[in-house]
């Protein structure tokens, strides 16, 4: 099958990201690391977020069938108190800040929003859940500054902050040799708990 032939598709996950103000709190701590560890792969600021759950790779046509699934869970779900908190790596390369807060919260809305994606008949593998923002990527061959920047931030605790938007987010992550972005697909805000309340007007016509 050639490029003209394959179907369409987008690689798609689904996230909350801190609001800006957060962001530039931890962007603060880490600016003495980007001028230490300059080899490092950061990524952009904007696209800082914690994944919910991953779906990998999906048709282009399917995305439609969760949008009014996820706004629906949004609107009905309160928003979460978080905080960013201290650093770790994965396997020595990956960097990543931390998730203190309502974690129960966090778990119970990742839970929901898989079943509501499974719901629509997508199928994709599940990962365990391990809240955290992805900061940067160590070079093959590098295997120590991921853990010598994470110890330098591990005393760091952000100010507490509110989550705002449920995010359906595209990537070209695979597409490209270039850097990683993501894009919203589509954002919903978080409600208050409660279900939206049907329209009940009487119809005109």
């Amino acid at each position: 099958m050639n490029d003209q032939t394959r179907p369409a598709t987008v690689r798609v996950f689904i996230a909350l990201a801190p609001p800006d103000h957060a962001k530039a709190e931890l962007a603060r701590e880490l600016r003495p690391a980007h001028d230490t560890h300059p080899q490092m792969r950061w990524n952009r600021i904007e696209d800082w977020h914690i994944t919910l759950a991953f779906l990998g790779e999906l048709p282009t046509g399917t995305v439609p069938s969760l949008r009014p699934p996820l706004a629906g869970l949004a609107a009905a779900h309160r928003p979460l108190r978080l905080a960013l908190r201290g650093s770790g790596n994965f396997d020595d390369r990956v960097l990543w800040s931390g998730i203190d807060g309502d974690l129960d919260g966090l778990h119970t809305l990742a839970a929901e929003v898989r079943t509501a994606v499974r719901n629509c008949g997508v199928a994709f593998e599940e990962r365990p859940l391990r809240p955290h923002l992805t900061l940067a990527r160590a070079r093959r061959g590098d295997r120590s500054s991921a853990g010598e920047i994470a110890e330098s931030l591990a005393g760091f605790t952000g100010r507490p902050w509110h989550t705002e938007r449920l995010h359906l987010v595209g990537s070209n992550a695979g597409r490209s040799r270039g850097p990683i972005h993501y894009r919203d697909i589509e954002a919903w805000p978080l409600g208050d708990g409660n279900p939206p309340v049907p329209d009940q007007r009487p119809a005109h016509g």
